[in-house]
């Protein structure tokens, strides 16, 4: 491009615009009747530190237009707004501004409707359940649910983003079923419901509302905030089962350089690829993050052995945007028993997938990933020094191949009986451990 064109470009407001936000305007703009001012909600990424001068400069340079601050995400030197077509381009045009990214709605990635990973000899040959290895269940809540507060209380710290509340409580019911996922203990089940690591500790970020929606900018703030108290409350994993429609690649997504801070914390993070399969090409953000661990979904149709094992047809499919390979793995996501949260949204909605007084089933990757995520806890209590990208390779290397392409299941299953010296990706070792081991979790 000629230095005259690349001026002229540059001169342009939507250059600084992420590609979702560019498309957002399009929309707008086409359908808006001449007089009005449609609004749009936004983050604002300056070049300097987020500081009140700094703002103070932006009003300022805005004139009349009105510039809402209603989350300051310092993390990225940035804040969240609500701001007019007019507002917005002249935004990007101020000096100050760097990128001006679209807040984008994200959803939990529930499908509908037991859990199935291999971790049961795990636990009862080398005593490996999680214990000491805490993780944050980034999603809806977390109910105080008795699989995870008896004998002993392991919800180790609870933040809420969207009501401010102080004590652990789950409005839609999502997260605590993920929490159980990764680490129920089958208090109320007697052993029959026991999720990956039953030991581990809970942290419980509240990001998403009662009805399983929230902004980019709530879910930042959440990531930021486990980074900062990752030694606190000892993060070693935060499970992401939220997302919503890639638009371009991660350089182009604000919530997708979060999760990359995050592994560059020392934070292993696994994400849900997404239900938007089984066409190619439809993992969601963040799923489309390189360092994290993407997830989609298998059913594992109630039998013992892996081999036989299908994927979910809904089960989003790699490559990511940009041609990234992705999933990474998958798990079990269909039809899983996991903590129900009484009087939640979910509880009421799916009355009828309730599984005696304390349970409910639910299908979808977002419920592969806390088993994932449980996995790679187990992996880290035998070995607390392995980095993150030490974790998603030793669980991809490990991983049961299942007779799918690589864009359908990436590495293959989740198998964590290497860690007892039982199984691996030979077909010898393999059948060595589907005799040997029952892949419930209860």
């Amino acid at each position: 491009m000629g230095t005259g064109q690349e001026r002229q470009r540059k001169k342009h407001p939507s250059h600084k615009m992420c590609p979702a936000l560019i498309r957002r305007r399009r929309q707008i703009q086409s359908r808006q009747k001449p007089g009005s001012n449609s609004k749009l909600r936004v983050i604002v990424k300056l070049k300097q530190r987020l500081t009140p001068l700094a703002i103070r400069m932006l009003r300022r340079d805005l004139g009349q237009e009105a510039l809402p601050i209603h989350r300051q995400l310092a993390f990225f030197s940035a804040f969240s707004t609500i701001v007019s077509i007019s507002c917005l381009d002249k935004l990007c045009r101020c000096k100050g501004v760097e990128n001006v990214y679209l807040d984008r709605k994200r959803t939990a990635t529930l499908y509908v409707a037991s859990p199935s990973i291999g971790a049961t000899q795990a636990r009862k040959q080398r005593g490996l359940s999680g214990k000491g290895v805490n993780i944050a269940i980034v999603d809806t809540g977390v109910y105080p649910h008795p699989d995870l507060i008896r004998p002993y209380n392991r919800i180790v710290a609870f933040k809420d983003f969207v009501n401010g509340r102080k004590r652990p409580y789950d409005d839609n019911g999502h997260g605590t079923h993920l929490a159980g996922d990764a680490a129920g203990n089958g208090w109320a089940s007697k052993g029959k419901y026991v999720g990956a690591a039953p030991e581990s500790g809970i942290v419980g970020v509240k990001v998403l509302n009662a009805n399983g929606d929230g902004y980019d900018s709530t879910i930042i703030e959440g990531i930021a905030w486990c980074i900062a108290n990752r030694k606190r409350y000892g993060i070693r994993i935060i499970s992401l089962s939220l997302g919503g429609l890639a638009i371009g690649t991660c350089q182009d997504d604000l919530l997708c350089q979060a999760v990359e801070r995050a592994v560059r914390a020392g934070i292993t993070v696994v994400v849900a690829a997404g239900n938007n399969g089984p066409g190619r090409g439809t993992i969601e953000s963040p799923g489309n993050s390189p360092s994290a661990i993407t997830v989609g979904a298998v059913d594992d149709r109630r039998t013992i052995v892996q081999a036989d094992d299908r994927i979910s047809w809904f089960s989003s499919r790699g490559p990511a945007k940009g041609g990234l390979r992705k999933p990474d793995l998958v798990a079990p996501g269909e039809s899983i028993t996991s903590l129900r949260a009484p009087g939640s949204v979910l509880d009421r909605e799916l009355a009828h997938q309730r599984v005696g007084k304390q349970y409910f089933y639910l299908t979808g990757t977002s419920i592969s990933t806390p088993l994932v995520a449980g996995a790679a806890a187990l992996l880290l209590q035998r070995y607390p020094k392995l980095s993150p990208g030490q974790v998603k390779a030793s669980l991809k290397r490990r991983a049961f191949r299942l007779g799918y392409s690589r864009g359908a299941i990436g590495s293959g299953e989740v198998n964590v009986r290497f860690l007892i010296g039982v199984g691996g990706s030979t077909p010898a070792a393999r059948k060595r451990g589907q005799s040997a081991a029952c892949r419930r979790c209860q």
